[in-house]
């Protein structure tokens, strides 16, 4: 359990952990039960804690965390997946023999013994427990009750499940219609996304190398709620188009295509490796943009002056909207986050707004739920800005905010996601 540990001692994000321990596995069932146990393990990390604690005796010692990590995936596999009995304890069991300390297979093979037995005070600790209930920190059901009152319980629901998997058309080489069709002869199910027009909604996930046309660019992987951006910044060739903290490079290729296949747009993303998923996204999909490795903030540095017509801030924060996709975030982000992630999501508004021409349309975009991160910054930034108006977003999707529209986690099927539009005055 390598890739967890990785996140949880040494703070790595899943995507990252993730990949590199599937490069070592035969492709097909072998990293397919490599993901189903690192996002379970995961996903479900409070209320596994909660167990560990109340079965183990004496707390283990950080530097036993793999001996407790054998110890939660044998109650995953046991309570979650329902593997037989001997099959779950044996293999954690053999798997601690390999771990070079005599006693962690006694101790997990009674550990795990043990919890069969005890399975009905496990479950009544999970119901009386939130963390363990809801499989949420402490801090951010908190938060959330606090933001969301009667829905939060649907958004701790929509975080703990599986995602469905979206696809974007590439309108410039297909349409809904005739992909559609094109899976249905490779036996995949699909129906159109409710409200963004390029969506096709899996009925279930597949590799990406089992899509008709993958390879050639026909279609990409993004979720519904993210592709709606395009929609809002609608550019067109005549415009000149900044997208902001760029990477992977989804919403840059949408804007791109939507556009009928060239744009004048410069993609910036402050992290050289990330700005190669954006360029390895757009070779791919046999597109073009001007791409900078620059720090969004500081345009200084790399700005020629020349107004943008659109811009596209997809500002860095808390991705307390996409929690069903990257389970980590319940581990690997802190409640202390949320005021730094604000004060950076206003100084990078504040940078980029000279960069808007006048009558130009500034799209603000996060995978964030928490209102500090999204209504608070664009009401705190039109307070301080004369020129700046908002256009109000009028849509069957979300929830209309003070400022701005929100998805909610699960919402038809989305991600959660907040956008708001402004747009700057003309003299």
């Amino acid at each position: 359990m390598e890739v967890v540990d990785s996140v949880r001692r040494q703070g790595r994000s899943l995507s990252q952990a993730l990949p590199r321990a599937e490069r070592q596995l035969a492709a097909g069932p072998p990293r397919a039960l490599l993901r189903e146990r690192a996002y379970g393990l995961l996903r479900y990390a409070p209320r596994l804690d909660a167990w560990l604690d109340a079965l183990v005796t004496q707390p283990l010692r950080a530097r036993d965390a793999p001996v407790a990590r054998l110890i939660q995936l044998g109650l995953y596999e046991l309570f979650f997946l329902r593997t037989p009995d001997y099959a779950a304890v044996n293999e954690a069991v053999a798997l601690a023999g390999r771990l070079g300390r005599p006693w962690a297979a006694r101790l997990v093979n009674g550990v795990l013994r043990n919890a069969q037995r005890r399975e009905a005070e496990l479950t009544a600790l999970t119901a009386r427990v939130d963390s363990a209930r809801l499989a949420h920190p402490d801090w951010l059901i908190e938060r959330i009750r606090g933001d969301w009152g009667d829905a939060a319980e649907a958004v701790f629901a929509a975080n703990n499940a599986r995602a469905p998997m979206t696809l974007r058309i590439n309108r410039a080489k297909t349409d809904i219609e005739t992909y559609a069709a094109m899976l249905r002869t490779e036996g995949i199910g699909a129906k159109a996304g409710r409200h963004a027009p390029d969506s096709l909604v899996l009925a279930q996930p597949v590799d990406v190398e089992a899509l008709p046309g993958f390879r050639a660019g026909w279609v990409s992987v993004q979720d519904e709620a993210a592709q709606l951006a395009a929609g809002l910044v609608a550019a067109s060739p005549a415009h000149r188009v900044l997208d902001a903290c760029a990477a992977p490079g989804g919403k840059t290729a949408h804007l791109i295509e939507r556009a009928g296949g060239t744009l004048d747009i410069t993609a910036v993303e402050i992290e050289p490796d990330r700005l190669a998923r954006v360029d390895d996204t757009l070779r791919r999909l046999d597109l073009s943009a001007h791409l900078l490795a620059a720090d969004a903030g500081m345009p200084r540095d790399w700005w020629d002056g020349r107004a943008y017509d659109r811009i596209l801030l997809d500002a860095p924060c808390s991705a307390t909207g996409v929690i069903r996709r990257h389970p980590d975030i319940k581990l690997l982000r802190r409640a202390s986050d949320i005021a730094g992630l604000a004060e950076r999501q206003q100084a990078l508004l504040e940078a980029l707004w000279p960069l808007l021409a006048q009558g130009g349309r500034l799209v603000y975009a996060t995978c964030s739920i928490v209102p500090d991160e999204n209504q608070r910054v664009i009401e705190h930034f039109m307070r301080n800005h004369a020129d700046a108006t908002e256009w109000p977003i009028v849509a069957d999707w979300g929830r209309a905010m003070t400022h701005g529209r929100q998805i909610l986690p699960g919402e038809d099927g989305m991600d959660g996601f907040y956008y708001a539009c402004l747009l700057k005055a003309p003299t």
